[in-house]
């Protein structure tokens, strides 16, 4: 698996993988040397293995295994992190980092001079421990507080989306002074929900609100926007057919066209069950990246499958062979991909 077209659909995928340290005949380590892939995701738990310690024990730990990752790639590579702060923060007091407030407590402080210091502490402890991507801010808008996995986890800085967008511009910004990129989530809303996408199909038509798309909108228009991660949910008045990262009416013709987005595009993790449990991987891939998703993350957490980064690039790259996916639509993605490594601290 060494053709070029192949190592470009590879800068395309990030990867969960199992270990606190990486050597060179581990799966990863191969994928990241021979696949060309375009990044890694970390985690403190394992969900499958219901283990504590997935990739982070502790500071010195995630320093060694961020350095053996990235000296096995030819291409600089994405280190992703879930690091909001709160209840979503994957580097925490349990394993000897600093606990970093949620977006509700900065949200209800209402001080975003606050929220820039407390995001540059965070971007800096991801700088110095070898990570170059969070995935974060989150800035759906808090419409359900019983939202088991937005407003439930007080992952949502308010309900009024121009205190959000006020919010995360701070967040943004600190990141990228010291190299490190951001992808604003949840396109294009999860914060009405009243499922959660990691667990099956979550269907938003009766509750998604217009407004939810405003810190997107904001954010696109200040020029504080270089990425954007998906929303596993269903629209029916947005796509009758297919979810948000599936959605060619969604991604292009919603964030794309009309937002006029033109940054990268991160899926959430396919392996979600709002995916999984009702697309195989062949449809769920080509409807992605038909749809307009840059860049796929496995998380490979709740479902374990060490081959799938694998088997997804032989998956693509037949597509591109047969002429279903033209081989300009992965040009598109792997050009966006570098412009924006090309911004991240290495």
């Amino acid at each position: 698996m060494t053709g070029e077209l192949e190592k470009k659909i590879g800068q395309m995928l990030v990867l969960g993988f199992r270990g606190t340290e990486v050597g060179e005949e581990d799966a990863i380590a191969r994928d990241i040397r021979d696949c060309n892939l375009g990044g890694v995701i970390l985690f403190e738990l394992d969900v499958s293995l219901q283990d504590p310690v997935r990739n982070v024990r502790s500071p010195e730990q995630v320093r060694a295994l961020t350095a053996s990752l990235s000296g096995f790639a030819e291409t600089p590579l994405f280190i992703a992190i879930d690091q909001e702060g709160g209840k979503v923060a994957r580097l925490n007091e349990r394993n000897g980092f600093e606990r970093g407030r949620s977006a509700r407590e900065l949200g209800d402080l209402d001080d975003p001079a606050e929220t820039r210091r407390e995001a540059a502490v965070r971007a800096r402890m991801l700088a110095d421990n070898g990570i170059n991507l969070n995935c974060a801010p989150d800035i759906d808008l808090n419409l359900n507080p019983q939202n088991p996995i937005i407003g439930g986890k007080d992952r949502s800085y308010s309900a009024d989306p121009m205190l959000v967008a006020k919010h995360a511009r701070e967040v943004v910004r600190a990141h990228r002074e010291l190299g490190i990129g951001c992808t604003p989530k949840h396109f294009p809303g999860h914060g009405s929900s009243v499922a959660d996408t990691h667990l099956g199909f979550v269907d938003v038509t009766e509750t998604w609100r217009e407004e939810e798309l405003t810190p997107f909108a904001e954010l696109i228009g200040s020029g504080d926007c270089d990425a954007v991660m998906t929303a596993h949910v269903f629209h029916g008045g947005l796509d009758p057919d297919f979810p948000a990262p599936l959605s060619r009416k969604i991604l292009h013709g919603l964030l794309r066209e009309r937002l006029e987005f033109r940054g990268l595009v991160f899926s959430d993790d396919m392996e979600m069950g709002a995916i999984s449990s009702r697309f195989g991987l062949e449809t769920a891939l080509l409807r992605a990246v038909e749809a307009g998703v840059d860049v796929l993350t496995f998380a490979n957490n709740a479902l374990y499958q060490p081959e799938v980064g694998r088997r997804a690039i032989r998956i693509l790259a037949d597509f591109v062979r047969q002429g279903i996916i033209s081989e300009s639509r992965i040009d598109e993605s792997c050009q966006r991909i570098a412009d924006f490594k090309n911004n991240l601290r290495a």
